[in-house]
């Protein structure tokens, strides 16, 4: 069993508060990236959010869990997530402030896995997300500290797996409220 993490407990103060609730493209930000973990061949999608934050209804499976924290630490929201987690199989990590990845990306990370300790998505020559995480690799994970995500544990490993020109939408992440309009003006980029 693979669970979906899609980590929104940050405070968003580069975008002036508030930015997972911003509209874009006629809904919050955050329901773009919960849709995108929900296409994800998994069995649950844990959103790690802060007390507030409105997911919405998502009836049907996979079923969309709320874990509610109050950490402003990247490290911190996964850590709770993998936790809740339990013996899952592998975790995709999905970033909240981002509503353009493609939403057969997760399922391609997973065909490609095997025994790699991560499968990640590349786009002209850029890694991306979301990024897939074998249950090995939790224990690891579990000692990350900081507004750090995983990055520094995944460089210059040689058992990863890369999903090469996995599309834009697997780079483009929100920090500024003039992201998310320039976004709105682009129109293109779809998931």
């Amino acid at each position: 069993m693979r669970v979906a993490l899609v980590l929104a407990a940050g405070a968003g103060r580069r975008f002036g508060g508030g930015k997972l609730s911003a509209m874009f493209r006629g809904e919050p930000l955050i329901r773009h990236a919960i849709r995108a973990a929900r296409a994800a061949p998994v069995e649950r999608v844990i959103v790690v959010c802060p007390d507030g934050l409105d997911l919405g209804d998502w009836p049907g499976a996979p079923p969309v869990e709320a874990l509610r924290i109050a950490s402003d630490g990247l490290s911190a929201s996964l850590r709770a997530g993998l936790a809740a987690a339990g013996e899952a199989d592998g975790a995709f990590v999905f970033l909240g402030d981002m509503p353009l990845v493609p939403h057969d990306a997760a399922g391609r990370l997973a065909d490609l896995i095997g025994e790699s300790y991560a499968a990640i998505p590349r786009h002209a020559g850029q890694r991306g997300h979301p990024v897939l995480f074998a249950a090995h690799a939790f224990a690891d994970l579990a000692r990350l500290s900081g507004d750090r995500g995983a990055g520094a544990l995944l460089a210059g490993r040689d058992d990863l797996a890369f999903l090469d020109e996995a599309g834009e939408g697997c780079l483009i992440d929100v920090d500024r409220a003039q992201d998310l309009r320039r976004l709105e003006e682009r129109g293109e980029c779809r998931p």
